[in-house]
């Protein structure tokens, strides 16, 4: 990325608008290399430069991925004026371009990526990509081996073409537990789905997205980081 404004560099990091951050460099709050900086157009690289903040050190982060395990009653947006979202759940972001990577309906729990990596989510996203995605449901009714095989040769969802072949995985013996394997995302797809064999989804987690697999450690509602190996895999696979 080379060099960036200083002021820019801040408001990246989550220290107020350009304006603010403008105030407090101005004010000689701000050090880079240890010496006082107070034009905020002075040039950083963001590579050797260290910059404080009021002594603290400031690092700088260009792209960063968190996984979450959404929890119903959260919207998948960046900002809401009614509800809760999952940008509010990450308490420890920096960036203000983070974004959820594909939507969770309201009431669905699970893996949800958030990101400030465009590239990387248009590609997970992409239909000509057909990245699977892994999903638990739980239904109002037991899955006959018809449905199920309904299900996986593609059912009318009432778009123009039949949804893509999918996998079907049933989970127990009263046949009302199952996961499903879908490589495409439209609207409410997974609840389209069953209604279209005269079922209803219950409840309904993402477990996986690509080569993303949920941390069975996170607790709803948690996050964190993802590793250098899950980033890598990710790019690689979309």
């Amino acid at each position: 990325m080379g060099k960036i404004r200083l002021d820019k560099y801040l408001a990246d990091m989550g220290l107020g608008t350009r304006t603010e951050v403008k105030r407090d460099i101005k004010k000689g709050r701000i050090s880079v290399n240890g010496e006082i900086v107070k034009s905020p157009e002075y040039k950083i690289d963001i590579q050797t430069d260290v910059v404080l903040a009021d002594g603290k050190e400031i690092a700088y982060e260009e792209l960063v991925y968190y996984m979450l395990n959404k929890p119903q009653g959260v919207v998948s947006a960046t900002e809401d004026r009614r509800d809760k979202t999952v940008l509010d759940l990450i308490s420890e972001k920096k960036r203000k371009d983070l974004f959820p990577v594909g939507r969770l309906d309201k009431d669905t729990e699970g893996l949800l990526l958030i990101t400030n990596d465009g590239e990387l989510a248009h590609n997970l996203l992409s239909p000509k990509k057909h990245v699977d995605k892994k999903y638990f449901v739980r239904l109002r009714d037991a899955l006959s081996e018809e449905d199920k095989k309904h299900l996986e040769e593609g059912v009318d969802i009432g778009e123009d073409k039949l949804t893509l072949p999918s996998h079907v995985f049933v989970l127990n013996e009263k046949r009302d537990e199952a996961e499903i394997v879908i490589r495409e995302g439209k609207f409410h797809q997974i609840k389209r789905m069953f209604h279209a064999v005269g079922n209803e989804v219950v409840f309904l987690k993402r477990l996986s997205m690509g080569s993303l697999t949920l941390d069975e450690a996170l607790l709803t509602g948690e996050y964190r980081l993802l590793t250098p190996q899950e980033i890598e895999r990710l790019k690689e696979n979309a």
